[in-house]
């Protein structure tokens, strides 16, 4: 393994190596294998350390950028949640998740995973990002 990245622990170059697989390196692992690298470098021709912190700050600055992603998409739902809530007892037209064009009164508001959908007292399902009329209380 070379210390610029041209090689990676399996000898092949990173081009090689799938995309998404270095998102399954935790920080622990990246430090252990640091350790692995360091206790095994040959001590007339030791590696560059500066480069070895450099990448494990960029490990953890990838780290937290996820964490930061995972959050806002949270805030996000959350913030759904709440302005679906605000359509309960309200009548709405908009097109279900099959694009058919429905009405009814919203009975209530769901959750499924990153999805908020409105339940209709017809029994259909709004997507709350596919709303198109929202008419008063009555």
């Amino acid at each position: 393994m070379t210390v610029n990245g041209t090689t990676s622990l399996t000898g092949r170059s990173p081009a090689a190596t799938p995309p998404n697989r270095f998102s399954e390196v935790s920080t622990e692992d990246f430090v252990r294998i640091i350790f692995a690298e360091l206790t095994n470098q040959d001590p007339l021709q030791p590696s560059d350390t500066s480069a070895l912190l450099q990448q494990l700050s960029a490990i953890r600055s990838i780290e937290s950028d996820m964490q930061l992603g995972r959050r806002l998409e949270s805030l996000v739902t959350e913030n759904q949640l709440a302005s679906a809530s605000g359509m309960i007892g309200r009548l709405v037209g908009g097109q279900t998740a099959d694009f058919e064009r429905v009405a009814g009164r919203v009975v209530s508001v769901v959750r499924q995973g990153s999805d908020v959908s409105l339940e209709l007292d017809s029994g259909w399902f709004v997507p709350a990002s596919q709303v198109e009329v929202i008419l008063g209380d009555s």
